[in-house]
């Protein structure tokens, strides 16, 4: 490991900061202008939404079961075993399925971005992309931050649905409750504001996981062992971020709703 002043890694960070500043920028930009890659957008959503429908469809529906089996141990000291509904439906529609959404795209699609990136930008197919006229940035990085976040969006509803379904399974075969009154409780426990603050954050979290995985990839440098450091730093920095970005945007949507 080599030693660096703290001088330098202060410079490098700003660096890096300032590079993903206009990444992420030139990425949104180029959504406004031609050429518009539409093919490749398309591609991307199958790759990202289709691909990782599986792994949400089983990560929401088995955090819905565990989520179910907690809550009422819970609750049952106190009598309320009637709330698991609710609170079921509040934990998943405003925390759990979005961020684990998130974190489960993060790893799958985060690290195959800055895989597939960082193997083109050591082979120097992006220079060969520069050389032809092509802007990267356009072709890479826009098709799959616009896929990215459109996917997201879709998918933590998805998870949402199968968390709530596999609460109402878990609630009616092993606590025997009534199923009905379960979607009932869970549905006049939400407000306005649970809805907006979990559609939102998917928002949040796809750009993040598609700007970092593309950053990584296109800042690749060391053949492939840098492109496995790229990958685990791509992960790594993008897990952290939907995690920070999620505590954030709570804290704003309880400032404007209230809670």
């Amino acid at each position: 490991m080599n030693l660096v002043s703290p001088g330098s890694y202060a410079k490098s960070i700003v660096a890096a900061v300032q590079e993903y500043a206009l990444l992420s920028g030139s990425a949104i930009a180029n959504i406004f202008r031609k050429p518009r890659y539409i093919a490749d957008t398309f591609a991307q959503m199958d790759s990202i939404g289709v691909g990782s429908l599986p792994i949400v469809l089983l990560t929401g529906f088995f955090t819905g079961c565990v989520l179910a089996l907690q809550s009422a141990t819970s609750l049952k000291e106190f009598g309320a075993i009637e709330m698991t509904g609710r609170l079921v439906t509040l934990s998943m529609v405003k925390e759990l399925g979005p961020v684990l959404t998130g974190l489960m795209v993060s790893g799958r699609n985060a690290s195959g971005m800055a895989s597939e990136l960082g193997s083109m930008k050591v082979s120097e197919q992006i220079d060969a992309m520069r050389a032809l006229g092509t802007d990267p940035i356009a072709k890479l990085v826009t098709p799959r931050l616009v896929a990215c976040v459109l996917m997201l969006f879709f998918l933590s509803i998805i998870a949402n649905a199968c968390g709530i379904a596999g609460g109402c399974v878990v609630s009616v075969l092993l606590l025997k409750l009534n199923g009905s009154s379960f979607f009932h409780t869970g549905y006049m426990s939400l407000r306005y504001g649970d809805v907006v603050e979990g559609l939102v954050k998917p928002l949040f979290s796809g750009f993040i996981i598609a700007t970092i995985g593309c950053f990584y990839g296109l800042r690749t440098t060391g053949g492939t062992r840098g492109v496995g450091k790229a990958t685990t730093q791509a992960v790594v920095s993008s897990s952290v971020l939907i995690i920070l970005c999620d505590f954030l945007v709570t804290q704003l949507m309880i400032g404007i709703f209230g809670r």
